[in-house]
């Protein structure tokens, strides 16, 4: 009587570790933060520095689309002057822009350069 050897077979190899299971969702989420999240809160910073440095005489735009001079800055809000005697008040959180020099020689020249300064 013969004895069989039977070959054992070799231990399952072990599957990669759990930090390597969850490196490509770690990237994804380092591609995120640095491409979206980062830039927005920059973004939403230098807004809210933007309203802090209001001033009167200052030419704004709202989200609206509304262009404006302040003639009065309140805790809350801001009276804007659209046309001569003609003023809104509004949200100083919807301020989108302040204007600069450059900027409203740019948007008179892109009207034809009739408005009145």
């Amino acid at each position: 009587m013969g004895s069989l050897a039977y070959a054992q077979e070799g231990a399952a190899a072990a599957g990669p570790g759990p930090l390597v299971q969850f490196l490509p969702l770690l990237l994804v989420f380092a591609v995120f933060y640095f491409l979206l999240i980062r830039p927005q809160q920059q973004k939403a910073k230098a807004h809210k520095a933007m309203l802090g440095n209001l001033k009167r005489n200052d030419e704004v735009v709202t989200a609206g689309g509304l262009h404006g001079k302040i003639v009065e800055i309140g805790e809350t809000d801001v009276r804007l002057e659209i046309a001569s005697n003609v003023r809104v008040r509004i949200d100083r959180s919807r301020i989108e822009t302040l204007l600069d020099g450059k900027a409203r020689k740019d948007s008179k020249e892109g009207r034809g350069g009739k408005e009145k300064g």
